[in-house]
Order: structure tokens, then C-alpha cells, then sequence
């Protein structure tokens, strides 16, 4: 098969479109006929200095298809059906083995390229808010990075909810505005505002109950100090690829918390799996929007990347082999 691999960390440019083995079949596993593929942040992070399992690397979480092969102990996923799936890595390819847990079946009529942005983002974002967040109809939410995947799917969540207000941020008014029709009820751009007067300005100096913070690094500690009485954040990445110190002092008085967010800790659980394909099953049904910003072939796998790092995309980026 052909796969866009590294045998190296660093920029972009590591990047090889090469033919490398067919990945092997588990028994509880499916082999997926890639047709997109969703490039994660984590992906990028990933890439920049994350471990190579395999030698060449292929990176890559997530990506939909066609299941081709099925494990001997697999029984409900069948040859022929369009699956979107998640794993560690591997998605940056034509063919992925992942175990059928953590693969969704597609609903007949549904653009696989839709599907193959859902189940890291909107579960993602769905565990920051409720699980973790415990948002409740009427409080304020901010999204950092609401450009982002999680982004995207955070702002819709949050105003499908019942928010009373949902706030995000994004590095130019341009991807704000592109942001409203999802839900966004008021845009921070983080290049010309200070965050946190911006956020007390908007909340009459309450603050967000609930925050969902992508980026790590000093925007975490912004995050912190935006906080309401009893807010909660929660912190599920490092985006930002800056060191991760921050005063946690202010947090006491306002009795407030901060939840560290891995979905794929829990990913292959009951809830989380039914979780996942209810999502899915929203976006087929127009519920919920997948925002796709640009597709690339997946031999323009080192532009693709290049594009997300320059923080243009609003919502996610595909690659199709």
C-alpha cells in the first residue's frame, strides 16, 4: 500500500509518500480500505515529537472506509460496510487494521468524508463538556482554539445544550465570524484582545462555568483565571507545544477544578462507544455540522500539515488517497 510516512520527527517536510507493507490483521480486528482521512491535532503533535512505534511511521488517528477483511472473531462488522475508525496511529494511509471496537459503522446515504471527521472531535468535545464539565443548561461556555476540530464540535454541543452564552477564540476575526452559524455567541480574537478581560467584559465579570482548552501551555493559566465561582476547565491537549506551568492558586478561592481529558483512556467502553455513534448518527440526521475546511491527496500529506500549523483552517482537514 501507499502511506504518507516519516522516519523522523520534526516539521512538515519529514513527510515520505512511500509503499510500505500492508498492516496486519488482527482476529478481533477489520482492515479498512482508507477513503479519508481526518488529520488530528494530535497528529501534527505527533509528528513533531511524538514516538515512531514503526519504522517507517505512519501517523495518524483517525480515518473512514471500507472494511475489506474481517478478523475470524469479529461479528458485528461485515465485508463491504463503510466504517469510520480511531486508532493510535496508522490512518495516514490506503489501509488501516484497527480492532473492530474501535470501529462506527457509517449510516447508509452518509458522506464518508463527514463521518471520518466525528469520532475523536465530537467525543472529544462532548467528554470536556459534560463528562468532565458537568455543563448544565443557562451556564457560559468558552472554547479555546474554537477553529479547531473540537472547537467546532464544542460550540455546537454547548448551544445545542442550552448555553447561555458560548464563547470561543480564534487568531483572526475572519474564523470567528465563520464560527457563528455553529452557535458561537461572541468571538475572541487572541492576537488583539487580552482573553481574560475580554471574557469578564462579555460575562459582566462572572467568568465561563465551563471551559474547554485544547492548547495547553500559557493559554491554560488564561483559562484558569476566566473562571466563574465553581468553573470547571477542562484541559484536553497540548496544541499550543509550550511548556505546561501554571499557577493554580486562584483556583482555591472560587472553588474551582481542572480535569485532565483523554478520550482514548476510555474510548473502547460501552459509553463511550454508544456515545460516538449516537454522534455520528446526529451528524447524518443534520443535528450537528462537520465543518471541512480543505481536502489534500494524501501524497500532499506534508501540506496538509503544513496548512494546519499556519492556523488558516477553521473546522477539519482531509486527506483522500
Amino acid at each position: 500500500m501507499k502511506a504518507a510516512v516519516y522516519y523522523e520527527n520534526g516539521g512538515p517536510d519529514v513527510f515520505r509518500y512511500e509503499e510500505v507493507p500492508d498492516p496486519p490483521l488482527h482476529p478481533k480486528g477489520v482492515l479498512v480500505r482508507v477513503e479519508a482521512v481526518s488529520i488530528e491535532g494530535g497528529d501534527t503533535l505527533n509528528r513533531f515529537r511524538g514516538a515512531l512505534v514503526t519504522k517507517p511511521h505512519v501517523v495518524g488517528y483517525q480515518a473512514a472506509g471500507e472494511v475489506v477483511q474481517a478478523g475470524e472473531e469479529v461479528t458485528e462488522l461485515r465485508v463491504g460496510q463503510k466504517v469510520v475508525t480511531t486508532g493510535a496511529f496508522g490512518s495516514h494511509a490506503e489501509l488501516r487494521a484497527v480492532p473492530a471496537r474501535t470501529a462506527w459503522p457509517i449510516p447508509e446515504g452518509m458522506d464518508v468524508r463527514l463521518a471520518a471527521a466525528v469520532p475523536i472531535p465530537f467525543g472529544t468535545a462532548h467528554e470536556c463538556l459534560f463528562e468532565f464539565g458537568r455543563m448544565k443548561k443557562g451556564e457560559i461556555v468558552l472554547v479555546q482554539a474554537g477553529a479547531s476540530g473540537v472547537g467546532v464540535a464544542a460550540i455546537q454541543l454547548a448551544a445545542r445544550a442550552g448555553a447561555s452564552m458560548v464563547l470561543a477564540t480564534a487568531s483572526s476575526d475572519e474564523r470567528l465570524e465563520k464560527l457563528k452559524p455553529l452557535g458561537l455567541t461572541h468571538g475572541i480574537n487572541y492576537q488583539t484582545s487580552d482573553l481574560v478581560s475580554e471574557v469578564m467584559r462579555l460575562t459582566d465579570k462572572k467568568g465561563a462555568d465551563v471551559i474547554v482548552d485544547p492548547v495547553g501551555g500559557p493559554t491554560l493559566q488564561s483559562s484558569i483565571l476566566s473562571l466563574a465561582y465553581r468553573g470547571r476547565v477542562s484541559m484536553v491537549g497540548q496544541a499550543g507545544r509550550e511548556p505546561m506551568k501554571v499557577d493554580v492558586s486562584t483556583m482555591m478561592g472560587g472553588n474551582r477544578s481542572l480535569s485532565g481529558v483523554f478520550l482514548g483512556a476510555e474510548i473502547a467502553t460501552d459509553r463511550v462507544h454508544n456515545l460516538i455513534q449516537g454522534l455520528i448518527d446526529d451528524v447524518h440526521k443534520g443535528e450537528l455540522k462537520v465543518v471541512v475546511d480543505r481536502v489534500f491527496k494524501l501524497s500532499e500529506a506534508a501540506e496538509a500539515h503544513r496548512y494546519i500549523e499556519s492556523r488558516q483552517a477553521v473546522g477539519r482537514v482531509l486527506l483522500v488517497p
